[in-house]
Order: structure tokens, then sequence, then C-alpha cells
């Protein structure tokens, strides 16, 4: 199995990878294969059961309304955001949907979706659709995992992920043999990663995709910039600080430079990482479109630190651009293969612990950095993040997760800063702490792993 840059760094919508962006696909995939199988004329009744994570996270999280669109046929990546949460609405006041976006059915999510808070054996966030003809027998049934970053496998699927039957010029399972890669054929961890891209489709091709990928963080920045909504959603009432920070920053950014012609602040330039950071989350909370990197909880690290480059750093292009996101995609390779981006399987160290060491890798190679330089970034950016819970207030992915971005992606320069001014020797190396990290998941309390039964979550009184 394969996997590639963009597996890791796909367009959808919010407020999680997992819960809405997984759930969507696998309700999508279902409707397809009764089409496929020539069973969707004959349904007359779906259900729907959401189990663990998705269960007790999953009203917060919109994975109810996810299923429901992807059971229409929406796809996370195309659907019209606005026009989808009034279809929900709409379905919801009719009790009836289009299953694969044809055949009418009745359907009320009131009572076909079911939450059940006890997992089911094979990962904390699993879904079962069942498809009944007009006398009640079972037409079909599927079982689900949403197993993080919007990756959906299925009951009988192995543990493997991405594309079977590619042979990948460059093989990597581990930051020793990436390095390994580098080594023995002289090229930058970006080009052992465009190499293999290569077997996936034609370099001009990923090259397009990366940009597009790039062009769609700068919209979510904007969007969430620019804004008119003065509360994000849900019961929390959590204020949007995107739009008057950023006009914070320009009139203040104005005055210095009439006074003084430039900025006097030294770290100025991290209240515009705070900015993009916030900016990217809010949006994703109010479940908007933003791109998955590597989750949705965790959206906002990567085009926060891109952004940093793009504007602080003298140089900036696109092909840096695609260099950043080229390397920062093989460090979340490495996570997504060797260990779990889902916070419901290994706390928030697996999202924004993640992110983190993928955006501190970027970075570190579009600023000059060896690739011994860009691994040693990685693992500074994931050491300093072990441990990390998902605790997620009222089920939304909004306190702590929104500033929890803006921290990290400044943890993830600083780290990158840090490994440039190193010659790559370190003691703990990425696999190490990858393999920590999964070991620490492994034996954390599952009151922290996004159930909002632990931490913060039951410690801030909701108001």
């Amino acid at each position: 199995m394969a996997l590639s840059a963009l597996d890791l760094f796909s367009i959808g919508i919010g407020p999680s990878s997992s819960h809405t962006v997984g759930p969507m696909r696998a309700a999508a995939r279902f409707a397809a294969g009764l089409q496929r199988d020539e069973s969707l004329e004959r349904a007359r009744r779906v259900t729907v059961q959401l189990f663990g994570s998705l269960a007790a996270t999953g009203i917060g999280h919109g994975t109810d309304r996810a299923v429901v669109l992807g059971l229409t046929g929406a796809d996370p990546e195309t659907v019209e955001i606005d026009a989808a949460f009034e279809l929900f609405d709409e379905i919801c006041e009719a009790r009836r949907l289009l299953l694969g976006g044809t055949h009418p059915i009745g359907f009320d999510p009131g009572v076909d979706v079911e939450f059940h808070r006890k997992p089911l054996p094979r990962h904390p966030n699993g879904m079962r659709f069942t498809a009944y003809d007009g006398d009640g027998a079972i037409l079909a049934e599927a079982e689900s995992y949403s197993v993080g970053g919007g990756f959906v496998v299925d009951k009988d699927d192995g543990d493997a992920l991405g594309t079977a039957e590619i042979d990948l010029p460059r093989p990597f399972t581990s930051a020793v043999e990436l390095l390994a890669q580098c080594s023995a054929t002289g090229a930058s961890v970006a080009e052992v990663m465009l190499a293999n891209e290569a077997a996936f489709r034609p370099e001009a091709e990923t090259r397009a995709q990366l940009l597009r990928i790039w062009a769609v963080m700068q919209e979510c920045v904007e969007s969430g910039c620019t804004s008119e909504e003065k509360f994000l959603p849900g019961r929390l009432q959590v204020r949007r600080r995107a739009p008057e920070l950023r006009r914070k920053l320009r009139a203040h950014e104005a005055t210095e430079r009439e006074l003084t012609g430039t900025m006097s602040d030294p770290l100025w330039a991290m209240e515009w990482v705070n900015l993009y950071a916030l900016a990217v989350n809010e949006e994703n909370a109010a479940g908007r479109r933003v791109v998955t990197a590597p989750t949705n909880g965790a959206a906002g690290i990567v085009p926060a630190v891109l952004h940093y480059f793009t504007r602080f750093v003298d140089g900036a292009d696109d092909d840096a651009v695609v260099t950043f996101l080229l390397t920062a995609a093989a460090v979340g390779i490495l996570f997504k293969e060797r260990a779990s981006i889902s916070g419901a399987e290994v706390g928030c160290q697996g999202e924004v612990g993640s992110a983190c060491s993928m955006a501190a890798a970027g970075l570190c190679a579009v600023l000059g950095g060896s690739p011994v330089q860009v691994e040693n970034a990685a693992e500074i950016g994931i050491e300093h993040n072990l441990g990390l819970t998902c605790d997620p207030v009222g089920g939304l992915v909004q306190v702590p997760c929104i500033e929890r971005n803006a921290i990290a992606s400044v943890k993830a320069i600083n780290a990158a800063r840090l490994a440039m001014q190193g010659d790559g020797d370190h003691r703990v190396g990425l696999d190490a702490a990858i393999r920590t990290m999964r070991e620490t998941g492994r034996d954390m309390k599952s009151k922290y792993k996004e159930t909002s039964r632990g931490g913060l979550a039951v410690n801030v009184v909701e108001c």
C-alpha cells in the first residue's frame, strides 16, 4: 500500500476530519455500493449506528449531519456548504431523503441515526450502515471506521492505508529509511516524495494539485478574517476573533510604518501567525471549507506556518511552497503509517502534535535545512507535544482546539529554527518519538481521547 501527499492534504469541511469528513465519505460509499449492487431502488429504509467517540462527541462535531448528507451522495470536497446545511434541515423536517441523490426513502435523523457510546472492537470511531427492503429484510450492511484525517476503512480491510499495487521508486516506512533514501540519491526529502508521487500521477499534476491545496488554505484564512459571524455555532458561544484581530494588526502596522518606516516589535510576525491559525480553525469550527492537514482539528498549523514563510521570509515562491508541502507530507505519512493521527485513538498529540511536526519539517526544508536537520525539526515538533490530550469542551472543536493550533504553529517555527542552528545530530530520533506517541496514546485513558469525558471538557463550566 502507498500513501500520497494528496492523501494527507485533502479538501473538506469542518469541524472534524474523523467525525465529519470520514463519516460523510463512509455514508456516500455505502449509498454508492447499493447503486453498484443494484439494490438502491429496493431500499425503503436506512439506519446508521455511530459507536464510541463518534457517539460521544458526534453531535458537537456534526457527525449526524455528515452521515445524512453522505447518504444523499454529498462529497466533503465539493459539497456546497450553505446548501448542504439547508438540505439537512429540510431532511429533518420532511423526514425524507434522496438516497444516493436519486432514490427517495423515508428517513428521520432523530430515529434512524443511533448513538452508542460503547466502541466497536477495532477502532473508537465505528459506524454501521444497514439498508432494508419494503418487508424489513436486510438488503445490505456495512461496518466502517473513520481512522483520522478523513481516511475510512471497512470492516474487512487490513490495517494498511493507501493505494494498492503501486511500486514507489523510493519507498520508505520510517524516518531512518527516508534519510537513507536522501543519502543514497543526494535528494532532499521533498525530492524523494516527488519521485514517489510520480507513481500516482505526472509531476506537473502533482505540482498543480499542491498549489491548489495552498490556494484553498489561503482562501480559508481570508474567509476566516472576513466572516461577519460574531459567534461560532454551538452552545459555548465562542466569539470569532480573527476579523477584529486582523483589523487591529493592519492598523497598527500602518501606523508603525508611517511613523518609523518599519516594525519595531521583534515578535511582530508571531502576531500574524496566531491570526492565520485562528482564522483557519474558526472556519473549521463553523463547518466551512478547510484543508485536512493532516486532520481538521489541527488544520490551522500547516497553513499558518506556510503563510509565515511566504510573508516574512525572502525568496518564497511557488516552488518553495511545493517543497514545503511535500516535506510536510513525508513526515505526515510516517505518523499515519507508524502511529495514528486520530484524536480518538491517541489524543491530540496525534493531531496537533503531528501537524506541528509536519509544519516544522516543511519550514526547515524551505529555510535551507538538510535532510537530517529536517528530521530533527520534525522530531522537536512532536517531542514537545507528547501526551497532549483531546478533551473538547462541549464536544465542539473550539475550546481548546482553536488556540491550540496557534500555539503549535509558533512552536513549529521555533522547532525549525532550533534545528537550523544545529548540524542534525541529536539523541532522540523521529522514529522513536513517533513510537513514543503511539505508546502514550495506547496508555492514555479513553476520557482524554475525544470523548469529552475528562480534562477541560469536565472542568470548564459551559455558559
